[in-house]
């Protein structure tokens, strides 16, 4: 089929895979997966989940298959505005995730099925809010399996959560090298001995990986898998256990580098009152559906777009101000806001089975407006980056730029420069008008008030 492709993400579970035609997702469900597809909208799971926004709803559709020969339905599901990954989620993002994939567990085994993995990529954010997605994980539930999906769970979830509350919130990048989950052998080797104290840790990680060891290459009763011959009774024990350790950790972010910025800023209350001013007269001349906020910090200036109706992606390398950008918005309800742990510098890049399993940050969703406020100094200034590669980066992610310049005079360009010698003798006004001038053009421009601070509408050139 002319623009068709599957996605590359689904190409592991045999029961089926997902692909994208002319732009919009669907998902083909297999003949081997007939009875499990048909128990769970028949037992009345799927509009239990559905009800509660568990799972993304989908349509079953009257749609040429990719497969004929194996597809037994074709369905569309609701599609997420932005796929996002582990990796890039706050803490308590990922403890959300994997209170919600429990909560999907305990549903299913209620209606006679059960989760058959519990990857931490079956999870996505849609409308502020930790959703499953994977409608082909559910299979039929026998009496006295073990779930299959426990070991995964621990690898995807308890594992780095555990690491993030009791050791450092950067431990939570070893997803992004781990695929299949952060190894248990490596997580309890990492975790301090206090972490002893916590019953759910010993029983579901420090006894898991042993057991793990002492069974490697093994035939073994499926220890790792749970148990041998667990009824549903005692499954249900195993949720509710791994949900209550996880609903225990915690973890204060503190001050982290940027989490408290906007504090003693360059500029007055009159000063931020006037950024936020040209920032929406500047979003409502672009008129855009979707914005990236880059160096969003605790998204006050991402609000500014998604308050508005604009789905609005927040992206900060802070981990502190991600996760109190995602505590916020989950607490005011929001829903066209998904805070994103990002470092630009080294952005997600393509990863998995031939680098194309997951899709690198920038080739997996495109903005239509892009937000680049107080943000070049730190890449120009503190990371080395020159001014025509940042402009021809922002000028790869959207058509629209609205960019704050802030000059040397700034007294948080100066913090920067304290340790440093001045070697930026192009990091002026004119500099940065010349190299984004090759890129786009300037639409309008504005002084912030009571600062030395601009703003620029930026709109990309068209290509000859």
């Amino acid at each position: 089929m002319r623009n068709t492709r599957k996605i590359e993400g689904s190409f592991r579970d045999p029961s089926g895979f997902v692909f994208l035609k002319d732009g919009v997702i669907y998902r083909q469900v297999n003949k081997s997966y007939q009875q499990h597809y048909d128990l769970l909208k028949s037992s009345g799971l799927y509009d239990r989940l559905i009800s509660r926004n568990y799972l993304v709803p989908h349509t079953e559709v009257d749609h040429p298959p990719l497969c004929p020969d194996d597809a037994y339905k074709i369905l569309r599901p609701q599609r997420i505005p932005f796929i996002s990954y582990p990796y890039e989620w706050s803490f308590s993002q990922v403890k959300d995730a994997a209170l919600v994939t429990l909560s999907v567990l305990k549903r299913s085994l209620a209606h006679d099925l059960i989760l058959k993995d519990a990857s931490a990529y079956n999870v996505q954010f849609l409308a502020g809010k930790p959703i499953f997605m994977d409608t082909l994980s559910f299979e039929t539930y026998q009496e006295g399996q073990p779930w299959h999906g426990y070991r995964q769970f621990c690898q995807h979830f308890l594992a780095p959560l555990a690491l993030m509350s009791y050791k450092d919130i950067r431990l939570s990048r070893l997803l992004r090298e781990y695929i299949d989950g952060i190894p248990l052998d490596l997580a309890v080797s990492l975790l301090p001995r206090r972490s002893y104290l916590n019953v759910g840790l010993v029983t579901h990680l420090h006894l898991h990986a042993r057991a793990q060891q002492r069974y490697a290459g093994k035939p073994a009763p499926a220890v790792s898998s749970g148990a041998t011959r667990l009824g549903k009774r005692s499954l249900m024990n195993i949720a509710d256990n791994l949900q209550s350790t996880i609903e225990r950790l915690s973890w204060d972010p503190g001050k982290t580098s940027w989490s408290d910025y906007y504090a003693g800023d360059s500029y007055q209350e009159t000063g931020f009152d006037s950024k936020v001013k040209i920032v929406a007269s500047f979003i409502r001349e672009a008129k855009p559906g979707h914005v990236w906020d880059l160096g969003a910090n605790t998204g006050v200036f991402s609000r500014v777009a998604s308050q508005s109706g604009i789905f609005t992606v927040s992206i900060d390398s802070d981990p502190g101000a991600v996760e109190a950008n995602y505590l916020f918005s989950k607490q005011r309800q929001e829903e066209n806001l998904h805070p994103l742990l990002v470092d630009l510098t080294n952005p997600t890049g393509a990863s998995g089975w031939a680098n194309s399993e997951r899709e690198s940050l920038v080739k997996r969703s495109r903005a239509d407006c892009i937000l680049a406020l107080a943000l070049i100094h730190h890449l120009a200034i503190a990371n080395n980056v020159p001014l025509d590669k940042i402009a021809r980066f922002f000028a790869s992610l959207a058509e629209w730029a609205i960019v704050e310049f802030v000059p040397k005079s700034d007294k948080k360009v100066q913090q920067l420069l304290v340790a440093r010698d001045d070697i930026f003798v192009d990091y002026t006004r004119a500099g940065f008008e010349r190299e984004f001038g090759s890129v786009y053009d300037v639409q309008m421009s504005a002084p912030i008030e009571n600062s030395q601070r601009l703003i620029y509408l930026l709109r990309r050139r068209q290509r000859a």
